[in-house]
Order: structure tokens, then sequence, then C-alpha cells
């Protein structure tokens, strides 16, 4: 074993005794093979179902291309499946409706997915403790999808298989299969096949 192993395998064991109080505390579904590269931060009392031969990145020794840690916020019964064979990195997935990533997806360093707005567009409504008129609306990311780093994904939105998100793009529309879309607003590019 080299030593820069020797330092990476020193470096992420506290975070694996991390990793296991935080799978053991709250509802966290692992199949086999799942790798944790870093702490993860999980708040909310949703669910997290994380398919077969994942890898999550969280920090910068796991992976220095943006962000700092992968977060998990979960609220309301809220679900989020990721699929197998799946790569994250330094990302925040927060999901108060549901959240369904396919096998074989890619999310870049720094990417957000949010399916609630947080608060209501009604500033009347954001007076109220607790704000009742936030909207909500599942995100269902296809499979073998990739997208790339800085980017936001938004309410109710659909990523067909096979399509990319060009770095640092704000998705606000449904994405069909096998096409490349970028921009803020997000816009086709291209089709790739």
């Amino acid at each position: 074993m080299s030593i820069k192993s020797k330092i990476k395998k020193f470096t992420f064991f506290p975070s694996k005794i991390w990793n296991i109080i935080v799978k053991n505390t709250h509802s966290i579904i692992t199949e086999e093979n799942v790798k944790f590269r870093g702490r993860i931060y999980f708040f909310g009392s949703g669910k997290l179902k994380i398919g077969a031969n994942t890898v999550i990145n969280s920090g910068v020794v796991a992976n220095p291309v943006g962000g700092n840690r992968t977060t998990f916020y979960i609220i309301n019964g809220a679900q989020v499946e990721i699929g197998e064979n799946c790569g994250i990195s330094n990302s925040t997935i927060c999901a108060a409706n549901g959240i369904t990533i396919g096998n074989r997806s890619i999310i870049g360093g720094n990417c957000c997915l949010y399916d609630t707005d947080f608060h209501s567009i009604d500033y009347r409504e954001r007076q109220n403790k607790p704000d009742v008129g936030i909207k909500t609306a599942p995100i269902c990311i296809g499979e073998d999808v990739f997208i790339g780093a800085n980017s936001m994904i938004l309410k109710g939105i659909t990523i067909g298989d096979r399509s990319i998100v060009a770095s640092g793009s704000v998705v606000t529309r449904d994405i069909p299969p096998d096409q490349l879309w970028g921009g803020n607003p997000v816009k086709k590019i291209r089709d790739l096949m």
C-alpha cells in the first residue's frame, strides 16, 4: 500500500464512524457496496435509499472539484431514492416531496436539488409561522444522466434518460431524453443521439 493510500485511509476513518452513526440514527437504507467518502450530513425525518455500488463524495479530500460536503435535507416524510452505480460529489439534496435519481447517474460537485420553494411566494403567507403556502413537486432524474458541477435542479423537474446538464445551469423546465441542455435558465443546446 502506497503512502498516499495510507494517508487517505487514515483521513476517512473518523468519517466512517460518523457515517455509521448518521446511518443508524436516521432512515437511511443502503444496498451492498455503497461508499461514503467523507462525512455525509442528514437532516429531517424523511427516508433515504441508496442503490448498490453508489459512491457519495463529501468533503474536499473526497473530491476537490467544488462544494465542501454532501448534505441530505429530507422533511415532511419525503423519500429520496438514489439508483445503483451512481456518483454524487459535495452536493445538497433537499426533499419535502420526493426525489428519484436513476441508475448510473452522476451529479457533479456543488449541485443543488430542491423539490421545494422553502418559502411561500406570497409575502402574507411567509409572515405565518409555519409558512403553509410552500409549493413542492417531485424531481425525477432518469438513468445515465450527467449533471455538471454547480447546477441547480428545481421542483417538479424531470430529466430524461442519458441527458446532460451543462455546468452552472439552473434547470427550470423538463429535459427530454438524449439531449444536452445548459444555461440560466436552462435551454436546449443539441441532441445527443
